[in-house]
């Protein structure tokens, strides 16, 4: 009879004190499942470790951890058990990560002096920049791409894609098939495009809309929280903060929801909550808010899609459909005209379908209404030249540099060590730009925006086929970040557009729809400390200039002067235009 084969073993790992001070030793303890595991194979790794763990010589199941010379932050420590080849069979964190605090002075030390910025204490609502950063990047063109390439090529996912969204995989693939027996196109030969139409949707729906009672936090959001936001004390566990203090219960929900979300809710107490659209058989029943709605909000901004269709991403489909169709451009002589992609060539009917497909995607006329209710922005030429919407956000442009030019002097306050950064400003600055966001958040602010991202990142996907690296001159040396925005600025150089590379508005897309979000959905409203104002500037610093740089690259205006300038970025582009045309005519 065959012996049994044993179960892999499993192993957790306990670190005592979880606070000690710099010079401390902390004991470390290996509970490992199998009794009989070799100690000799257990392997300790502590983060920027130098030399400083030992294990214990008898049994390596116990080992101390030495933490002077360290400075203060928590550390993380890891423990793994390896086979005889010493491959990594199991392993464990610890679940709170070690925080090594200043040791105190003694009569013996020699101080050296120095000064540093002042820390900010812990406010819950760091929980939710983490939440929205996170909820972003699962929405990237690199996941995207990765998803797409594992549908339709079979291709199996790359080690840098996230946890996070490795997680989704299969919530995606569950949300596909509901969607594939409810999605059928009107003509025929289109079903690798409606392939890819079906499994974009399902990834923008599934990551778009965050569980936010049972957001999966790791440690490595708490890590990269106290890199950005400089914390005094001790850093608690985020979820527990994020569930305990920051989530709000409403009345008629079992479920917790966002504080923002339940100031609203709160305003409607006479509605009832409801499950679907339509729960009974009886019409009056149908009259309701929307659980899934409060409980999962989808994080996505329509400035994402503002950018990119300034950048000409859109336009440069539109030009390869034209050709694809035989139509010449504009010019006497097309500088497409030796595009010609083979029927025996994938792209050839996925380009097909995408064509035929296009009475049902949105035009520039309606997304430019939607550009104009959001934020009060709008594009120029002469298909929307006549516009005409019934409700603006006209303020938006000057709160939001506004804004952004108060963060620009916090930062100066901030880096000064001999001065404690104010952060009222920036709560002001908060609570007007809220305030204007919140206004356009009607009509067609549930569906657009994610209607139109899901065309951008199609398209996005077709312009990164290798196909068009043969058809498009693309400048092979240059380090695009993305393998679609070589073919976007090889298009721009062909038909004379703009010359402010695609990857300037890009940065435009995803920094300003990380930081919009963070302002929408935020309760500043009712906000009345600086430290959580002065908290979100640190936290989305990095975001806040790397906008103002690509926002100066691209209109050519400072954010930082003292001047705000609040004419509307479409001017400043037609302005560039018309003075690189003149240059290249001499």
């Amino acid at each position: 009879m065959k012996e049994k084969q044993k179960c892999k073993p499993s192993v957790t790992l306990v670190a005592q004190p979880p606070q000690i001070a710099e010079g401390g030793v902390v004991s470390l303890k290996a509970e490992v499942s199998d009794p009989d595991f070799p100690s000799d194979r257990i392997k300790w790794e502590v983060e920027d470790d130098q030399g400083r763990l030992t294990p214990d010589s008898h049994d390596k199941t116990n080992a101390h951890w030495d933490t002077t010379g360290l400075r203060n932050r928590v550390y993380s420590i890891k423990v793994s058990l390896l086979d005889e080849d010493r491959n990594i069979i199991a392993s464990a964190e610890n679940e709170t990560p070690v925080h090594v605090t200043p040791r105190p002075v003694s009569r013996e030390d020699i101080l050296p002096v120095s000064l540093r910025r002042n820390a900010s204490p812990f406010t819950s609502d760091l929980a939710l920049w983490v939440v929205i950063k996170k909820g972003t990047e699962a929405l990237s063109f690199k996941n995207y791409k990765a998803y797409m390439d594992l549908v339709l090529c079979g291709t199996p996912l790359p080690d840098d894609v996230s946890g996070y969204e490795r997680k989704k995989i299969e919530k995606k693939e569950v949300f596909m098939k509901e969607l594939e027996g409810r999605r059928h196109l009107p003509y025929t030969d289109a079903e690798a495009y409606r392939l890819l139409k079906v499994a974009t949707e399902a990834f923008v729906v599934v990551n778009c809309g965050i569980m936010l009672r049972t957001f999966p936090f790791e440690p490595s959001d708490l890590k990269e929280l106290q890199n950005r936001v400089e914390l005094s004390g001790i850093v608690p566990a985020l979820a527990d903060k994020w569930e305990k203090e920051y989530l709000k219960e409403v009345n008629g929900m079992t479920n917790k929801t966002l504080p923002y979300l339940a100031i609203i809710r709160k305003k409607m107490p006479d509605v009832e909550i409801k499950d679907s659209f339509c729960e009974t058989d009886f019409p009056q029943e149908c009259f309701g808010i929307l659980r899934e709605k409060l409980i999962q909000p989808c994080f996505l901004e329509l400035i994402w899609s503002y950018w990119h269709e300034e950048g000409m991403l859109v336009q440069t489909l539109n030009a390869l459909s034209r050709r694809f169709q035989n139509k010449r451009g504009r010019a006497n002589k097309d500088p497409l005209a030796h595009v010609e992609i083979g029927p025996l060539r994938p792209l050839n009917n996925i380009l097909w379908g995408y064509i035929q497909d296009e009475p049902h995607r949105l035009s520039v006329v309606r997304r430019t209404y939607e550009y104009n209710h959001h934020y009060g922005l709008r594009l120029d030429g002469k298909a929307i030249k006549d516009l005409r919407p019934a409700d603006s956000r006209s303020k938006f442009l000057e709160s939001f540099h506004n804004l952004l030019h108060l963060c620009t002097s916090f930062f100066q306050q901030d880096d000064d060590t001999t001065v404690v950064a104010d952060g009222f400003p920036i709560l002001n600055g908060l609570k007007e730009v809220h305030l204007v966001l919140s206004e356009g958040m009607h009509n067609q602010f549930g569906d657009l925006p994610s209607t139109a991202r899901i065309e951008m990142l199609m398209q996005q996907w077709l312009l990164a086929r290798p196909e068009f690296r043969e058809f498009l001159p693309t400048r092979v040396m240059v380090a695009y970040p993305e393998p679609w925005m070589d073919r976007v600025d090889a298009m721009k150089k062909l038909q004379g557009w703009t010359d402010s590379s695609v990857m300037s508005f890009h940065g435009l897309a995803v920094f300003g729809e990380q930081i919009l979000l963070s302002i929408r959905f935020g309760a500043w409203s009712t906000v009345t400390d600086p430290a959580q104002a002065a908290n979100w500037a640190k936290y989305w610093r990095a975001e806040i200039q790397g906008y103002m740089h690509a926002y100066r690259v691209v209109t050519g205006q400072d954010l930082t002067s003292d001047s705000v300038d609040f004419t509307l970025p479409s001017v400043h582009l037609k302005k560039r235009l018309a003075l690189q045309l003149q240059g290249q005519r001499g």
